[in-house]
């Protein structure tokens, strides 16, 4: 009975890793997308405007 109840466990703990794992590819690749439009917004943000917090 142990035997079944260990590999039992053991499934439960897979299914948990290869979750785990499928949502941290889900945020690394929405981190990847932001990373990917970010230069462009840093651009946008640069033309034109005023250096807020700047002296001078």
């Amino acid at each position: 009975m142990q035997t079944a109840t260990k590999a039992s466990t053991e499934q439960q703990s897979g299914e948990e890793l290869a979750d785990t794992l499928t949502a941290i590819s889900v945020v690394a690749n929405r981190l990847a997308k932001q990373l990917r439009n970010a230069p462009a917004q840093e651009t946008d943000n640069k033309e034109g405007g005023t250096d807020h917090g700047k002296d001078g």
